[in-house]
């Protein structure tokens, strides 16, 4: 029901140059070039400016958007209540979601999904969290799983609805050796004097790792960079530091590291948040799949604290 010409503009406020705006569409950049120009004649305003070697979006075209947002959200809403009507769903539906949740969450809630109606196609996509808002944007994605970060738009962001699913709890992952295995639980800041074992610079989980510690008193020393949970635990095993694992990651066994529960006022958690394009919330997909990811979270996440990995 939206005009695609403002899609590409919402595309081009998003990723801020023409070039990335037709990588999120599957354009060309002249494709995207040609339909601003177009949908600039029908509305006789100019919608981009020079700035620089780059583009900027004109006043008229940020009032434009406004207006698009709305109209965006609204037609959500009409397929949402139309898909409703409907005795059996049909048709592509896409997961997103960052590795954690990729990995755990999603494929049971996708097989579900695919076992449970013949005639809807159900994909996963695994990406960061910008990566994320960048596919339900883009049409690409139904539901995100997503965890806020510097990146991520705001949770009042008018293009989409976020709202929280589940708190992920944090544990410190030490070596078996460490004097921290022989307490039940330990202060985050107990482990301020620790070496650190984060993620890269920019991605989700340096971002995570920082934010716990500085919201716990300290600045992590940060001694070894890794991405993946085991490469970190491998680490960890050898004695380069510690780590932050949320309960829903999973180690190998085969490693001689443990984990310890925090605590705290409240214990340091991630919080997962589920994202979609405005007003495509109340999807009856989208519903079912919000209840079959807390059921399998609940299978999940133990309620007592977890044994040494």
């Amino acid at each position: 029901m939206i005009d695609g010409k403002l899609r590409v503009l919402q595309l081009v406020a998003q990723h801020g140059t023409v070039t990335a705006a037709a990588a999120a569409s599957h354009y060309t950049p002249s494709a995207v070039s040609y339909q601003l120009r177009q949908l600039s004649e029908e509305l006789g305003v100019d919608l981009i400016e020079a700035r620089g070697r780059g583009i900027q979006l004109t006043t008229a075209a940020r009032t434009l958007l406004r207006h698009v947002d709305v109209l965006s959200a609204q037609a959500n809403r009409a397929y949402a209540e139309l898909a409703a009507l409907s005795d059996e769903p049909s048709g592509p539906f896409t997961l997103c979601g960052f590795s954690t949740a990729a990995t755990h969450l999603l494929p049971p809630v996708a097989a579900a999904l695919r076992d449970r109606h013949e005639h809807v196609t159900a994909r996963v996509f695994e990406a960061e969290p910008v990566r994320c808002f960048e596919l339900l944007l883009a049409g690409d994605a139904d539901l995100a799983l997503v965890i806020n970060t510097a990146d991520t738009p705001p949770t009042g962001d008018d293009r989409f609805d976020q709202r929280p699913l589940l708190d992920d709890p944090l544990d410190l992952v030490v070596p078996a050796e460490h004097p921290f295995t022989r307490r039940r639980r330990v202060r985050l800041s107990d482990a301020a004097d620790e070496d650190w074992i984060v993620g890269r610079p920019g991605s989700a989980y340096h971002d995570l790792v920082r934010t716990a510690c500085n919201a716990a008193g300290f600045s992590p020393n940060i001694a070894h960079y890794a991405d993946e949970w085991d490469t970190g635990a491998a680490l960890v095993a050898h004695g380069f530091g510690v780590i932050l694992v949320p309960r829903l990651a999973r180690l190998h066994e085969d490693r001689p590291v443990v984990r310890v529960p925090l605590s705290g006022d409240p214990a340091p958690a991630r919080r997962v948040l589920a994202a979609t394009r405005r007003g495509n919330g109340a999807h009856p997909l989208v519903t079912e799949c919000l209840e079959a990811i807390n059921d399998v979270a609940a299978r999940l996440l133990p309620t007592e604290a977890p044994e040494p990995a």
